[in-house]
């Protein structure tokens, strides 16, 4: 068993839990209200601007010009899924410059940006991880009957497609290549995956 595969598994409770969860849920048949989707389009792409940061202080932590190319083509993932958000907040009418991070958003994205800026990039990877698998998680298992005919539709789209799969493996690679088990990396892990299930709560709560 790699250790992406041991950490997913060992946080299955947590991922289905998300899936279950009923702000996912609604995206899966269409019957989320259209004001908890603008309001997560805006909380998620505050996060995903802490994110990429992430991804360019482990860059310019990479022990090697493979660890390098690989942060920075995840960082062109982030600027890609950004560009997403950018048009959907045109869609949902979201002011994406006065957008207020909530607790949980900020919570999440501090843990990750001072584990990038303290840790190795084995335990950025792993603390990033957890993100990236959950939504091609998601994606797939939304998309599992086919891609619905619904006004989120386009969102089960992208995390079910090919690009965000692929983007998904590089960086459990790194996991794998510059991590190594113990009860910290296993931590981190499972931090970033309450943390992702407290932002499916955030979201949906208001």
């Amino acid at each position: 068993m790699t250790l992406s595969t041991e950490l997913w598994a060992a946080n299955q409770d947590l991922a289905l839990a998300c899936l279950n969860h009923p702000f996912v849920q609604g995206i899966a048949d269409g019957t989320l209200e259209r004001a908890k989707f603008a309001d997560y389009v805006g909380q998620d792409a505050f996060f995903l601007a802490a994110f990429g940061r992430a991804y360019s202080i482990a860059a310019g932590k990479a022990p090697d010009w493979q660890c390098f190319t690989t942060f920075h083509a995840l960082g062109g993932g982030v600027l890609a899924e950004l560009k997403l958000h950018e048009s959907y907040a045109i869609q949902w009418g979201v002011n994406l410059g006065t957008v207020e991070p909530g607790i949980a958003t900020r919570r999440y994205t501090d843990f990750l940006l001072a584990t990038a800026w303290s840790g190795d990039v084995g335990v950025t990877a792993a603390a990033m991880s957890p993100c990236m698998g959950l939504y091609a998680f998601l994606g797939q298992e939304l998309a599992r009957d086919g891609i619905p005919d619904h006004q989120y539709a386009h969102w089960i789209q992208t995390y079910s497609g090919g690009d965000f799969q692929r983007l998904t493996q590089q960086l459990e690679n790194l996991v794998e290549r510059y991590a190594t088990s113990s009860s910290r990396i296993h931590s981190i892990y499972r931090y970033a995956m309450f943390c992702e299930q407290d932002f499916f709560e955030a979201v949906w709560g208001k």
